[in-house]
């Protein structure tokens, strides 16, 4: 089988949330659809793991903010690789209570949707959740962010709970097979001695100084670092950092 083949299929990028008791949590996704259209009703895919998934099979309800082609990836840091348990996601962006009483992220998005559960499958490593849309409006005239454009302009891999998740080492693997015979892999000396620079918030690696809060002592290459490294300033792995 080739994995490569799942990356031509399309997928937009959402923003999923839900509230419970007071509590708001919320979600990066990429895979939300519309699946009926009378009544008109979307479904999401939610990991197991995720603490929003429970959210929302317990509440009852969730919103998908559609986010905008050209946003501030700082959102994506603060939903995408940050726990509801840990910080508080919601405390800078602008939200908007809906008819089912869900908070509804407003910031960096060209569209939303409210909706109520009517349906939840177990399909394995995810719930697929259906929710029928009760309000819904649009923000902006502009284009929404696709995950292939996002995938291309920040040369990332699906995250392990995203249901697109295809582990590195198979997507390396069918790189270098695709490779002509005899091709030399081109790359410059001394990049991962480089300072590196994380493409969500902007925070600079630098070998030189290391990375003292987590523990990294200066002189350490990039390279070097734990397969588990995140950036401490948003949470975001490894992968999202790029030569400076």
């Amino acid at each position: 089988m080739k994995y490569k083949a799942f990356h031509k299929m399309s997928y937009g990028m959402y923003l999923v949330a839900s509230e419970l008791g007071g509590k708001k949590s919320g979600y990066i996704a990429n895979t939300a659809f519309q699946v009926t259209n009378s009544p008109e009703q979307v479904a999401i895919s939610c990991h197991k793991d995720n603490l929003t998934t429970d959210v929302i099979r317990e509440a009852g309800a969730f919103s998908v903010s559609i986010l905008k082609k050209e946003l501030n990836v700082k959102l994506i840091g603060e939903f995408g690789f940050n726990s509801g348990d840990a910080v508080d996601k919601f405390k800078d962006v602008e939200v908007k209570t809906a008819q089912t009483g869900m908070p509804i992220v407003i910031d960096e998005c060209v569209a939303w949707l409210d909706c109520k559960v009517t349906h939840t499958v177990d399909v394995g490593s995810h719930w697929l959740i259906i929710g029928e849309v009760v309000e819904s409006d649009v923000v902006l005239d502009e284009e929404p962010l696709t995950y292939a454009y996002y995938r291309e302009k920040y040369k990332m891999f699906s995250p392990k709970n995203s249901p697109t998740y295809i582990e590195q080492d198979t997507l390396k693997k069918e790189e270098e097979e695709r490779k002509p015979e005899g091709a030399e892999e081109n790359t410059e000396q001394g990049d991962e001695a480089s300072p590196h620079v994380c493409v969500i918030c902007g925070y600079t690696y630098d070998p030189e100084v290391g990375d003292p809060t987590m523990g990294i002592e200066p002189g350490t290459p990039f390279e070097d670092l734990p397969e588990d490294y995140k950036c401490p300033i948003c949470n975001a792995p490894k992968d999202y950092f790029k030569k400076a």
